[in-house]
């Protein structure tokens, strides 16, 4: 069963705690992944900026999407970058309602996949809550166009990704991954696939002081010739590379804020067309419907959107969340 038709909110069981360096400082970074109470969402938080300063998952604050996405609160008190991979562990795990704290600027990049946090947030597990979900149910096709990028997206009952990229070097090619969406499927076909890039891309941007933390135990490296590559262990997938897009895609259309009902069909996209994608689901408010799930997990009770703000945050967040005003903020230590 998809996760998305799930009827209940979830939180984590108990807090987890990461370390590891940030993909573009190279610096170490502390994060701790808390509970967090019914129609909280995503939050992060920073060490000394004050348990009040906070920002949204949520796709309205994202300013970069160059090399990872990376978010910020509308003062720019606090940015966090690369969310990407912890998001789609959030969302593949089936995780409502979380506050995340950092001492850094980005989320770890760990092993470059999501594969760490899946494993921690399995061993953990998840507790119920007794909000129900609300669902972004797509109810008619949605598309995104932007020279060789594509995307699409259709009505489903559940959520199931189809992706596609072509590339000229002989290490990848063309190659193609679908999969209908569950907890078991994304930790077992998705999670673990890393992030990659060519050598001599990394060599240039290490030169511009960017991707400081990129080495071997965190990225996949294509060797000079195209035609292999330079880590020792080989792939962990013979479709490892588009295995990752399609993480990368699911973490980056967490910040819609909700679960979706659709099918997503991507081809050759990255983090900006993803962002564009979202903005334009968020436009084509006749092609969506907010459903609450019932117990049994089927939509109920639909609340159809009669918006009329294009900020994102006013077309979709609220449902999901209280008015910031209303939020009761814990310290964060």
């Amino acid at each position: 069963m998809a996760y998305a038709v799930e009827p209940h909110q979830y939180t984590l069981r108990k807090p987890i705690r990461f370390g590891g360096i940030g993909l573009h400082s190279g610096d170490m970074v502390n994060m701790t992944i808390k509970p967090a109470p019914e129609n909280n969402g995503i939050r992060f938080f920073r060490h000394g900026l004050g348990g009040k300063h906070f920002v949204q998952a949520a796709m309205d604050n994202v300013i970069d999407t160059r090399l990872a996405t990376t978010i910020s609160d509308k003062n720019k008190k606090i940015i966090v970058s690369t969310t990407e991979h912890l998001m789609a562990a959030l969302l593949g795990f089936g995780i409502d309602n979380a506050d995340i704290e950092l001492d850094g600027n980005e989320v770890p990049i760990m092993d470059g996949s999501a594969g760490p946090f899946m494993h921690l947030l399995m061993q953990t597990g998840k507790q119920k809550q007794n909000a129900s979900r609300t669902v972004l149910k797509i109810t008619k096709e949605i598309t995104y166009t932007s020279g060789d990028s594509s995307l699409r997206i259709l009505p489903f009952n559940g959520f199931k990704i189809d992706g596609e990229i072509i590339f000229n070097d002989e290490v990848i090619r063309t190659q193609r991954y679908a999969i209908n969406l569950t907890g078991d499927r994304f930790a077992k076909e998705i999670a673990r696939a890393r992030t990659f890039g060519y050598v001599e891309e990394v060599e240039a941007l290490w030169e511009k002081g960017l991707a400081l933390g990129v080495n071997l135990s965190n990225a996949i490296a294509i060797h000079w010739d195209k035609k292999s590559v330079l880590n020792e262990e080989g792939l962990r997938f013979s479709d490892e590379f588009i295995r990752h897009k399609m993480l990368d895609l699911v973490g980056d259309l967490a910040l819609l804020g909700c679960p979706i009902l659709g099918h997503v069909t991507a081809c050759c996209t990255g983090h900006t067309q993803h962002l564009a994608f979202m903005q334009a689901i968020a436009r084509a408010t006749d092609c969506w419907e907010l459903v609450e799930m019932n117990s049994n997990g089927k939509p109920a009770a639909i609340k159809r959107s009669a918006m009329t703000s294009t900020t994102t945050s006013d077309l979709l967040i609220p449902f999901f969340r209280p008015a910031l005003a209303q939020v009761a903020l814990a310290p964060v230590c």
